[in-house]
């Protein structure tokens, strides 16, 4: 991400900064990796660590099921029943060491708590439903195709405008970036990235709100949420500036890369985590060599396992394909385009497909919400 900054800050930083009552504002270092990585300066209202009381915490851990069965899966994703509470709402269907893939279908807004990962970055893919992101760097309204990225540490509240709403979440122990090979040596993505800065939607309406009170956080950490309930509203900054902050980017705005023959899924990168990336599948043109075939060659994905979320549209290489589905084809045995697709697909010029694909570099385990929604028939399917 590269430098923003919002509202009002000094012009040194470490400098004393006053309100206009003479007190000082509070100036916060909200760094990653220590100090020796990306980093913003907030300036508050109020001390931001005042802690009235701590509640007890309670877990969350996913409960993985330890099937030994080396076979494609299939989860139907809107079969995940919606539920009030967004926290609660929150259902981890896939999960390693690395990232775990989250559906969630929350009916409410966050109100009366604030919500903090300490674990984890978030992207948040909204399938269904607008609203706006409120967090302490300002607001951020969502719509459908948006990806919310959320950096740890990171206090907001959703705010959904009906209660019609689907996530994709995918929670990282690494910081999500962009694809390393988009970016030059000073960070500005290239020429020829699929989206580039002007792409990215930052906070905008910083809101000062300077208020006490009795003010509940939950804050995940190490599987447990906390209870935390602060003096201070969580979003009193008067300023900030710096690298660190959320943002949106929506899949409608990624500019797929095309070619005379079939391309292979790194064209579709929008982000890169710690041992696994993001990718999004868009309409686009299709091959254009006279002997194209433009349905995906079958592949052995030895060392990584392949999750594809099929957001809308149509799907030239899978048949059965319905909104909300995800796939997950483990590393070690071959996948492909189903029976008859590959001679079907030939002559065809463009594909409206949209879906969102998580490729992990250590293998995934289920729990018992993804066991609750499989298909269990779906690695039979490429029987004729």
């Amino acid at each position: 991400m590269h430098y923003f900054s919002a509202g009002t800050i000094p012009p040194k930083r470490h400098t004393q900064f006053r309100k206009p009552d003479g007190t000082l504002y509070h100036e916060e270092l909200f760094s990653t990796e220590g100090f020796s990585n990306n980093y913003s300066l907030l300036y508050h209202c109020n001390a931001p660590t005042q802690i009235v009381q701590v509640g007890e915490p309670w877990s969350i851990a996913p409960k993985t099921i330890h099937d030994k069965q080396l076979k494609h899966r299939c989860l139907k994703g809107f079969q995940v029943q919606p539920e009030d509470d967004y926290l609660k709402s929150r259902k981890p269907v896939l999960v390693n060491d690395d990232c775990r893939i989250i559906i969630s279908a929350p009916r409410q807004s966050m109100s009366g708590y604030f919500f903090k990962n300490a674990d984890s970055d978030e992207v948040i893919f909204v399938h269904e439903g607008t609203g706006t992101l409120k967090t302490m760097y300002g607001n951020i309204t969502f719509g459908y195709g948006d990806y919310l990225v959320i950096p740890r540490g990171t206090t907001y509240q959703l705010h959904f405008d009906t209660s019609e709403n689907r996530l994709l979440i995918v929670e990282s122990a690494g910081p999500i970036e962009t694809p390393r090979r988009y970016r030059n040596e000073y960070g500005q993505l290239l020429e020829h990235s699929p989206f580039c800065e002007r792409d990215i939607r930052k906070p905008s309406n910083l809101e000062t709100h300077d208020v006490k009170g009795d003010f509940l956080f939950y804050i995940k950490k190490q599987d447990n949420i906390y209870p935390y309930h602060y003096l201070n509203h969580p979003f009193d900054l008067i300023g900030w500036d710096g690298f660190v902050y959320p943002f949106a980017f929506s899949i409608h705005n990624f500019e797929p890369i095309t070619g005379r023959l079939h391309m292979p899924p790194p064209i579709h990168q929008t982000f890169d985590g710690r041992n696994f990336v993001i990718c999004s599948f868009v309409p686009r043109m299709y091959d254009y060599h006279p002997l194209s075939i433009p349905a995906p060659y079958n592949h052995s994905n030895i060392d990584s396992d392949e999750v594809l979320y099929y957001v809308d549209g149509d799907f030239m290489s899978r048949k059965h394909v319905e909104r909300g589905m995800l796939t997950l084809h483990p590393g070690g045995i071959p996948h492909g385009p189903h029976p008859g697709t590959v001679e079907k697909s030939i002559g065809k010029k463009e594909t409206l497909e949209l879906a969102v694909m998580v490729d992990t570099f250590r293998p995934l385990l289920m729990t018992e919400h993804a066991a609750g929604i499989e298909d269990g028939n779906y690695y039979q399917s490429w029987l004729t």
